[in-house]
């Protein structure tokens, strides 16, 4: 029992699961599941206990349901990962769902088969060793266009950047009263930092920044502006006080109007360059454009709009060149316009992929050329 024909043309609708593990899965998905829902479909959201992902669902007055709590260890997330796969199964089975889709997709890609349900799987991170689990089950993973893997028959392309199913300018207009409310002033030079915990599945034997390092960052941007830290690894007491004010459902409104952003955060990276605002990434993954993830060897190598590094003192250096350049933000602008030129809008190619039952069997083509 899959694909959306079992319930008849004449009443064409599709019971659709969307799982939660990260903040931004949230906004990646929050669109079209209105869309969806405003179309008669039914949308089922089930969601891992997560410090932003919860409250952000909450914000979006997105129904949901909470079938596995945090976990604080390797030996945690193993435990954690079988008993959220154990309880999906058993929902899956009381809703008897036509779609299942998920960013990342080990659970959904293992659970749709057992309920005769098609799985959408959506990656944009290379050489990631839980892509394998994934991979022989999924009916469709689909990757933007410059995802460097393969990864088999059922590898769909798309020529956008997951951000961008909610920073496209179709779907984000930034809103500076929300900044405001929260006591944060748009026409003042301010800075963000996001600092991360890594303890997700592909985080194994992966760091971001040292407590010394973030003391280094905040000190640079805090001789220029205001300084607002948004962080679910704890805070040292002496960066306490930074903690950003803004809401959860505000960060965009916040990066948009920004100075700058440095962080160990992959993805809020990702989300400040693609809102025109000048961002340095500190992660070990980026120690060579040719082993970094192709998403953010694009952004910099391709349009200009990020600094990638593993190495804190080079993290320091780019926050240095930065902040002794006046035009950087009207550059960064400037360059966020060219993409938003040649991208498409990311919860329209989302939506496709599904509600078209014929996808996995009609790759002959990338999606960005249907």
């Amino acid at each position: 029992m899959s694909g959306g024909g079992r319930r008849g043309p004449e009443s064409w609708s599709l019971r659709i699961v969307v799982t939660i593990q990260h903040p931004a899965h949230v906004h990646f998905y929050r669109h079209a599941i209105d869309e969806l829902e405003a179309e008669g479909h039914e949308v089922y959201v089930f969601a891992r206990e997560n410090d932003l992902a919860v409250p952000l669902l909450e914000a979006f007055d997105i129904s949901h349901e909470v079938l596995a709590s945090q976990h604080r260890s390797l030996v945690g997330l193993g435990l954690t990962q079988a008993a959220y796969e154990v309880r999906l199964l058993r929902r899956a089975r009381q809703i008897d769902p036509d779609v299942m889709t998920a960013i990342g997709g080990l659970a959904v890609s293992h659970v749709a088969p057992l309920v005769g349900a098609r799985s959408v799987v959506f990656l944009d991170n290379e050489g990631v060793t839980s892509h394998r689990l994934v991979a022989p089950f999924a009916d469709v993973i689909a990757t933007p266009a410059n995802f460097r893997d393969d990864l088999g028959e059922n590898h769909v392309r798309y020529d956008s950047f997951q951000e961008l199913a909610y920073l496209h300018p179709n779907r984000f207009d930034p809103d500076p009263s929300r900044l405001r409310d929260a006591g944060v002033d748009p026409a003042e030079p301010y800075f963000v930092c996001r600092f991360r915990t890594w303890d997700a599945l592909h985080d194994v034997g992966a760091r971001g920044l040292s407590t010394d390092g973030k003391r280094e960052i905040v000190s640079r941007f805090r001789d220029a502006g205001s300084v607002y830290i948004s962080s679910s690894d704890p805070l040292p007491p002496d960066l306490e006080p930074y903690r950003l004010p803004v809401p959860p459902a505000a960060v965009h409104d916040l990066l948009y109007y920004a100075d700058g952003y440095a962080g160990d955060s992959g993805t809020m990276a990702t989300e400040a360059a693609l809102l025109g605002t000048p961002a340095v990434r500190i992660q070990s993954f980026a120690t060579d454009p040719e082993s970094d993830m192709s998403n953010f060897v694009v952004l910099e190598q391709e349009y200009g709009l990020l600094r990638s590094t593993a190495a804190e003192a080079t993290a320091i250096a780019h926050v240095e060149e930065l902040l002794a350049d006046p035009s950087a933000k009207a550059r960064w602008r400037t360059r966020r316009r060219r993409v938003m030129r040649a991208k498409r809008d990311g919860t329209a190619v989302l939506r496709s992929l599904l509600t078209d039952a014929t996808l996995p069997r009609a790759r002959e083509q990338p999606i960005a050329e249907r």
